[in-house]
């Protein structure tokens, strides 16, 4: 049975920084930002917090930590009245680094991060289903299914024990008994996924020990994934970038990074493109694939929180 409310100090469970390498925080000005953990509130001295500061460790509670086959899973509670942009986030941590891999509020679906980029894939879509690679604790399948009443999503996780966490920890059950129609989620291995009919979106966040699979560094998963699609469909993909820390120091972020879009290239030639989320081209950033829809259009069917993601997409250059 997973533990619930673990008062055990967080410095002793957490011997790596916690960073947001997969989740840069943005608003108007995109920017990549780590979690970490600061002094109690004791040791340190009050000042405005941005999301590059430390939580001090009495703001952070642990409600979930161990070992499954695939993952080191933790689930961190940051308290609502921290001065800090995590104040009343639930995290679902799964590497040695830390890297967050879901993110949920209480009380709002948006979170500032880049699945919320995720969330302009629809309205560009035919219709038909939208798939998932990559599931984690639902933070995009939840942000779609509010924002479009008729979207259908099927995501597949490989880590049953995600899927636990998901409906424990992150109101995953609830969302599933909310939508028994539109919401179905499988375990098992994301680059088999299949429908029927074929997908008309796919959006892939697939990560390992705190790196892309390598499976994505190959061209040949992208002709399979594409061939996935209906026609007209579309694929966005979280590609990581320099600020990604993997368990393995070989698997430099920004050089994986480049490595997958050159994959992509291969198979979608001069459709595919490429959103930064960091003030460095290289911090972090979203793929698309397709021809680059009419922007204005693209815009009117988003809410107003989400226009802005439309006009940072650029052409892969290589």
């Amino acid at each position: 049975m997973i533990p619930h409310q673990i008062q055990i100090p967080i410095q002793l469970l957490v011997p790596y920084p916690i960073q947001i390498s997969r989740l840069p925080f943005h608003r108007t000005t995109p920017k990549p930002s780590n979690f970490r953990l600061s002094p109690p509130k004791s040791q340190s001295t009050h000042q405005n917090k941005t999301q590059d500061d430390g939580v001090p460790a009495d703001d952070v509670k642990i409600i979930a930590k161990f070992r499954s086959r695939y993952n080191y899973i933790r689930v961190l509670e940051v308290s609502r009245k921290v001065d800090h942009p995590f104040a009343g986030a639930r995290l679902l941590l799964l590497d040695g680094p830390g890297n967050i891999h879901s993110i949920s509020y209480l009380f709002r679906s948006l979170t500032n991060t880049y699945f919320d980029a995720f969330a302009t894939l629809p309205p560009i879509l035919p219709p038909g289903p939208i798939g998932i690679l990559g599931f984690g604790a639902g933070s995009a399948a939840r942000l779609i299914l509010d924002l479009y009443p008729e979207a259908v999503i099927h995501g597949w996780e490989l880590d049953p024990s995600v899927i636990k966490v998901a409906r424990e920890f992150f109101a995953l059950e609830k969302l599933e008994k909310s939508y028994p129609d539109r919401l179905f989620v499988y375990v098992g291995n994301a680059l088999k996924a299949s429908l029927k009919d074929g997908f008309s979106g796919i959006l892939v966040d697939l990560f390992s020990k705190g790196s892309l699979l390598s499976e994505l560094e190959d061209p040949n998963t992208w002709e399979k994934l594409r061939q996935c699609l209906r026609k007209g469909g579309r694929i966005m993909v979280n590609v990581g970038g320099s600020c990604v820390e993997a368990e393995d120091s070989r698997r430099d972020g920004k050089v994986v990074m480049e490595a997958t879009l050159k994959a992509m290239h291969k198979v979608f030639g001069k459709k595919l493109y490429v959103l930064s989320l960091g003030n460095r081209k290289d911090d972090s950033s979203i793929a698309l694939t397709g021809e680059l829809p009419d922007l204005d259009d693209w815009k009117r069917a988003l809410p107003r929180s989400l226009k802005f993601y439309v006009d940072m997409w650029v052409p892969y250059s290589g």
